[in-house]
């Protein structure tokens, strides 16, 4: 059996992070990560070595757009795909896929766990 991947969810929502790390590790293919506290996330990631990361758009003290280019610049993450969740977008805007925008990738939240594991296979080939 392969490696499970390792995934960091990084929400400041507890009830959501507690329902993404369940479902994913459920499915037998992962092992999950979460913080709540986007400040702290860069260290997390850097001790977690994750092979993707999940990560909210709106959060207070660092939202996740910032967060994303402080994971850019660090020689050590800037490699690690990152998927931004986000309210912001429905799922009838998407059609429950993922949208590109510019270089990201975004997911509609409330996330159907199906469509987040093949986003998640797709780009952690």
């Amino acid at each position: 059996m392969s490696a499970k991947k390792r995934i960091l969810i990084v929400d400041d929502e507890p009830s959501v992070t507690r329902n993404l790390k369940l479902n994913l590790e459920a499915s037998g293919g992962y092992e999950v990560h979460t913080e709540n506290a986007a400040t702290n996330a860069l260290v997390v990631a850097r001790n977690f070595h994750p092979d993707l990361i999940l990560l909210d758009v709106v959060m207070p003290g660092l939202d996740g757009g910032d967060l994303a280019a402080q994971l850019a610049a660090d020689p050590l993450l800037r490699d690690i795909p990152v998927i931004f969740l986000t309210a912001l977008v429905a799922n009838a805007e998407t059609d429950g896929s993922e949208v590109a925008s510019g270089a990201s990738l975004f997911l509609a939240k409330p996330v159907d766990i199906a469509t987040l594991i093949d986003v998640i296979e797709r780009h952690t080939r």
